[in-house]
């Protein structure tokens, strides 16, 4: 194995804390915007983005924002908060290893390119050789093209690579349609369904699978 590629959120890291921060916010102003009560324009904004589950658009939060003529912008409260950004305590000490056992590393993400952002107000950008987001190829996981793009940016085939996400249907799926070893960092422990290659709790159980 040549490479190492991950997903970010719920994988590296989680965004949780903000999300939680600002939805009330979201749902304040739709209410004062529209008459709706709190509790309608919460309904209203959740049922836009359940609607859209899994498409282009659902993976940016900016384009719900534009959806409701919000003036909101996410990478604005990335950058406010950034403290609201949490990095799982598992995630510094496997890339060091990885990294130090001279694996390439990349990330692969089907949001846009204010994810490159996140990783850097978080610290981790400078371990990545390569960030694939969406607008970078016009596609999300578990689109192939995707995964090739970023294949390609680090020069490995896809039985080189290790591709490491939460997401069975857009992680592992796509991974493995491409030929790529797909590892599934189920954290919460969650019922699976046999289709990654390797399950995991914790990124930490990356070495023994590499080891």
């Amino acid at each position: 194995m040549e490479a190492v590629f991950f997903d970010i959120d719920g994988t590296l890291l989680t965004e949780m804390p903000l999300i939680e921060l600002f939805l009330p916010q979201v749902y304040e102003l739709i209410s004062r915007r529209t008459g709706l009560s709190k509790d309608a324009a919460r309904e209203r904004f959740l049922a836009e983005i359940f609607s859209r589950r899994d498409t282009y658009d659902w993976h940016d939060w900016n384009f719900f924002f534009k959806l409701f003529d919000l003036d909101m912008d996410y990478a604005e409260l990335m950058k406010r908060y950034p403290h609201k950004l949490r990095v799982y305590p598992d995630t510094v000490p496997t890339l060091e290893w990885l990294k130090g056992e001279g694996y390439r590393l990349g990330v692969i993400t089907s949001g846009p390119a204010y994810q490159g952002l996140k990783l850097e107000l978080v610290g981790l950008g400078d371990y990545f050789d390569v960030i694939v987001t969406r607008e970078d190829v016009k596609a999300i996981k578990p689109e192939p093209k995707i995964f090739l793009h970023a294949l390609e940016g680090l020069g490995v085939r896809p039985g080189e690579a290790l591709m490491v996400g939460d997401s069975l249907s857009q992680d592992v799926y796509g991974a493995k349609n491409v030929g790529m070893t797909a590892v599934w960092i189920n954290r919460d422990g969650e019922p699976g369904y046999h289709m990654a290659d390797y399950e995991i709790r914790t990124l930490h159980e990356l070495r023994k699978i590499l080891g």
